[in-house]
């Protein structure tokens, strides 16, 4: 097992929950509470090692950190992950248990839907739980949050549109979708919407037959590995992490990298390889940010209208993450960081400032 310490070293907290009776096992990692309590979704997923299961809860809780920077918002980073298949092993009382796992922590970190769950699911969790966010619409919540992910993602590749071709629109360009579950196939639909042609690949075939179903337009392809040597002008990651392997970029005829799934970057200079390529790269952070803005907009009693519109703001920090890029000469991947650790910096501070109680 690697040393978490080591590995978690920019970590505030780390929590391992263990139920035994319901087959619990999970992860909750706090990165960043410097802006406010720690907001992240529960990703449900069968990984391989335990090992595995710490490595992508530390990535992804950081990610959150800086997600709900670069967003505007007044959170931290925070993730979870349950280890199991969630077809197989998710039960009420499993959801149950981990939810007062997740009441122990008292506040300091919210969760919501990821990979692997969902808003019936956060109603579950909810019932053991005060910390909780992404439920359904029938009890009080945002329901959905895919639907403003795919918003945003949309709306940061309309801005790498504008900044590659000079227009913000992707009509007349083709998007390679990889992975079209709860996000992607609603990407899907802003794509047809704005008159691009699409071509999609999913592990899960039942997504692909539904996304076929109701666009019949779409060209699908086998797998990923065909995907990214189609003949496409924009590549959007949709699935799980680490998908810009330096294979993939090797391959990659698209100008475009802009997708919905977290850790898009296998390994650190991925960045430069893509930039060297002449491929522009939307920080995943920066552009998937409109699912948490959702769930974060239930948290003052949610207004599907307020937090559309601030979706739509991912456009415009989108365009500045280019503008500073540009600016500094350095990749968009360390442009958004600068904008996103600026904000925990300056605003951070002001935590520091002691005010009486009110």
């Amino acid at each position: 097992m690697p040393d978490v310490f080591e590995l978690g070293s920019e970590h505030e907290q780390v929590v391992f929950c263990n139920d035994p009776a319901s087959g619990l096992k999970a992860i909750v990692a706090v990165h960043s509470t410097a802006l406010g309590p720690a907001l992240g979704g529960t990703r449900f997923h069968p990984y391989p090692s335990t090992d595995e299961a710490i490595e992508d809860v530390l990535d992804l809780s950081r990610g959150m950190s800086y997600k709900a920077a670069l967003a505007g918002l007044d959170l931290g980073g925070g993730k979870a992950v349950i280890i199991g298949d969630p077809r197989a092993d998710k039960t009420e009382a499993l959801l149950r248990a981990y939810g007062r796992f997740v009441q122990s922590l008292g506040g300091r970190y919210y969760t919501a839907c990821d990979v692997g769950t969902f808003s019936d699911d956060m109603d579950h969790i909810a019932r053991e739980c005060d910390f909780v966010t992404g439920r359904t619409v029938a009890h009080g919540g945002a329901g959905d949050s895919s639907v403003l992910t795919a918003y945003g993602v949309f709306q940061g590749m309309r801005a790498a549109a504008e900044a590659v071709w000079g227009e913000p629109t992707l009509a007349g360009r083709t998007v390679g979708v990889a992975g079209v579950g709860k996000v992607g196939r609603h990407l899907v639909r802003h794509l047809i919407e704005d008159g691009a042609a699409v071509v999609i690949t999913d592990v899960y075939q039942p997504s692909v037959e539904q996304v076929v179903a109701d666009f019949p337009q779409v060209q699908v392809v086998a797998d990923n590995g065909a995907l990214v040597r189609s003949e496409i002008d924009v590549y959007a990651p949709c699935a799980l992490g680490h998908a810009l392997t330096d294979e993939v970029v090797d391959a990659l005829p698209a100008r475009i990298v802009c997708g919905a799934a977290n850790n898009q970057l296998a390994h650190r200079g991925i960045e430069k390889a893509l930039e060297d390529r002449g491929i522009l790269y939307a920080p995943d952070y920066c552009v998937n940010s409109g699912g948490l803005i959702q769930v974060a907009d239930e948290l003052e009693g949610f207004s599907f209208e307020r937090a559309h519109q601030r979706a739509g703001g991912i456009f415009d920090t989108t365009r500045e993450v280019f503008r500073l890029a540009s600016e500094e000469s350095v990749s968009p991947a360390v442009a958004a960081d600068k904008v996103a650790e600026r904000r925990m910096r300056d605003v951070g501070r002001l935590r520091g400032m002691w005010l009486p109680s009110s």
